[in-house]
C-alpha cells in the first residue's frame, strides 16, 4: 500500500521503471513499463525521474495489459504497456543490459 505524499492529502506517490520507449512525437511516447510503487491509475502525473535533476510533466494516457487490455490501473510488479503525454518526452530512455531501469515519479489523479 503507498502512502499519501502530504499527511491529509489524496495525492498517492506512484512510480513506473521505463524497460522500452518508443517516442511517438514531441509530446508523446509509448513505454513498455512495471510498476514498482503503486497502483498507477490512468491520469497519473509523473513529475521527476528518480536520481535526476530534469524535470518533467507527464500524464499516463492509457494502459494496455493482460494481452492489450486496456485497465484503468496497474498493480505493483505487474507490467504493461502506456501512453505518456507531455513535456519531456525525450528524456525518457529504453533499458540497457546489465543498467538500472529508469525509473518516473509522481502522484495518482485526487
Amino acid at each position: 500500500m503507498t502512502e499519501p505524499v502530504n499527511p491529509g492529502s489524496h495525492l498517492v506517490e506512484v512510480e513506473l521503471a521505463i524497460d522500452q520507449v518508443t517516442i511517438v512525437s514531441p509530446a508523446e511516447a509509448t513505454a513498455t513499463v512495471r510498476c514498482t510503487l503503486g497502483p498507477v491509475r490512468c491520469g497519473a502525473r509523473f513529475d521527476r525521474i528518480r536520481d535526476s535533476a530534469e524535470a518533467i510533466d507527464l500524464e499516463l494516457t492509457q494502459t494496455l495489459a493482460y494481452f492489450g487490455r486496456p485497465v484503468e490501473e496497474l498493480d505493483p510488479v505487474h507490467t504493461a504497456l502506456v501512453t505518456l503525454r507531455g513535456t519531456a518526452v525525450q528524456l525518457q530512455t529504453s533499458a540497457a543490459p546489465r543498467s538500472r531501469w529508469q525509473s518516473i515519479q509522481g502522484t495518482n489523479p485526487p
